[in-house]
């Protein structure tokens, strides 16, 4: 396929599958991305309190030393560890040493403190012993509840929410990505503002005696609370416009696949499935492949084929995670309507993890919450159970029993890719008209347009032309009436 046809089908930024940026030493976009996240790296055991550095590079070296708390208000046993064995690996992603976990059974957490005032005490304990500074709570705390835990800790204290939002900054590249990320990170910040004592006031009222400033301060005042906070919104405002701008171009080039009805797969899925491993296998993309949550972040759109010809967009999207936190679905809602915009939907589960039937559910509950917001129904669902070649034998059959209708795959070392192609061609939605046309040598361009918009099932070249026999649009078969012959 030509560049100019390309840009004819709404791909001019969608690559063809051997058209990979690569730079001069042969890396492709993704491997070059994944060494600048390898380039600082904190080897153990080696000081890093360094002096005389700014806070922003203090904190890209140092390794954080965490505590992990968690409260276990329903299911069983193995769901709470389950989640805090996520949220240990959300912290390792983060850049943080994990010490020490702990789960506390609650019929829901302690309002004040999340998981009670005994319990502080003994993490309290916890945390002088391991030497850490900070704790992360699995939940989302309420501002009196991160305060409180503070004061009585005495080190930092943030909840999965914040930590989630931390790795979305850190992995952030397009400008829509940051812009997205951003707002988020403000949403989360604005109802947890805090101010600490007279710091705090700009401007004094009353008179000198009463303990005002005196000539020139006296008025109502406006403290820094205050002043942040119509700051924050005032930048969440011009996000919501960048953001918005940069919706109606994706909305225009989505439109103009549609008019030109290229069909569309948007692949979703748990947060490190192997979505982008996935995309390089049915693209040869050369997209970021890391094995980390949350690493893709900005949505990849690549040109693919099925094996009968049928050319369709493949989209890689943000990955989910349970409690996945409302801002982040909100800053990113633009970026998951692609999911709902397309023809099919790959659905990727990690066939590895202990409990696979988890992570379906919470893909699913966010997707359907998408759906009810716009209105419109979920395109036809793949489910595509990838790493298979990480899974042992007995699992393998208990996954075959949870997902029967799945396509067992694995990216890396590509065993049922074929039978995945086979699947998405028939979920695809086809041209409705057949014609039977014969195309001069001269109009070679209306040849290409058929191999590109409709599927072609038998082609022959004769001394009078290519003879054609395709299913295609019914405004395409409208030009091809001139070429038509009769059987």
């Amino acid at each position: 396929m030509t560049r100019a046809s390309n840009d004819r089908l709404g791909l001019a930024d969608e690559l063809e599958p051997d058209d990979v940026r690569r730079d001069e030493q042969g890396l492709s976009v993704g491997e070059l991305e994944l060494a600048e996240r390898a380039a600082l790296r904190r080897v153990a055991g080696l000081s890093t309190e360094l002096t005389d550095i700014t806070e922003v590079e203090y904190r890209r070296l140092r390794l954080e030393r965490v505590v992990l708390v968690g409260v276990w208000t329903d299911g069983d046993a193995a769901d709470a560890e389950a989640s805090l064995t996520e949220l240990a690996r959300l912290a390792e992603t983060a850049g943080s040493q994990v010490l020490e976990g702990i789960i506390q059974r609650r019929h829901r957490p302690d309002p004040a403190t999340y998981i009670g005032s005994g319990k502080v005490n003994e993490l309290r304990d916890i945390v002088v012993a391991t030497g850490a500074d900070t704790v992360i709570c699995d939940g989302e705390l309420s501002p009196g509840q991160l305060r409180q835990l503070e004061e009585k800790l005495k080190v930092k204290v943030i909840d999965r929410t914040a930590l989630i939002l931390d790795i979305f900054a850190q992995h952030a590249r397009s400008r829509e990505g940051k812009a997205q990320v951003e707002l988020a990170q403000l949403q989360y910040l604005l109802p947890r503002l805090r101010g600490w004592g007279e710091a705090m006031s700009r401007q004094a009222g009353g008179r000198v005696g009463a303990g005002g400033g005196g000539v020139g301060l006296r008025g109502p005042g406006e403290t820094k609370l205050e002043t942040d906070r119509r700051r924050i919104y005032k930048r969440m405002a011009k996000l919501r416009r960048e953001i918005a701008a940069m919706r109606r171009i994706r909305e225009t080039k989505r439109g103009r696949r549609t008019a030109n009805a290229v069909p569309s797969v948007a692949i979703a899925g748990y947060t490190n499935a192997g979505k982008s491993s996935l995309l390089n296998a049915l693209t040869g993309a050369g997209v970021l492949v890391e094995n980390a949550l949350f690493a893709t972040l900005d949505p990849t759109t690549r040109r693919a084929t099925t094996p009968d010809g049928q050319v369709f967009t493949l989209t890689d999207t943000v990955g989910f995670v349970q409690h996945l936190p409302h801002q982040l679905v909100e800053a990113f809602r633009s970026t998951l309507e692609e999911v709902a915009e397309a023809d099919v939907l790959l659905h990727v589960v990690d066939g590895s993890d202990p409990m696979p039937e988890r992570q379906v559910s919470a893909v699913r509950k966010v997707l359907a919450e998408i759906a009810e917001e716009r209105d419109t129904p979920l395109p036809p669902e793949l489910l595509v159970v990838n790493k298979v070649d990480a899974v042992d034998p007995v699992a393998m059959a208990r996954l075959r029993h949870l997902m029967p209708d799945a396509v067992f795959v694995s990216a890396r070392t590509r065993e049922g890719i074929p039978e995945l192609q086979r699947r998405i061609a028939e979920l695809l939605p086809r041209p409705e008209v057949t014609v039977d046309v014969l195309v001069p040598y001269t109009r070679g361009e209306v040849v290409a347009r058929v191999h590109n918009e409709g599927q072609v099932l038998s082609e022959e070249h004769t001394a009078e032309g290519t003879q054609l026999r395709a299913r295609v649009r019914p405004d395409l078969a409208g030009l091809l009436g001139q070429f038509a012959v009769s059987r």
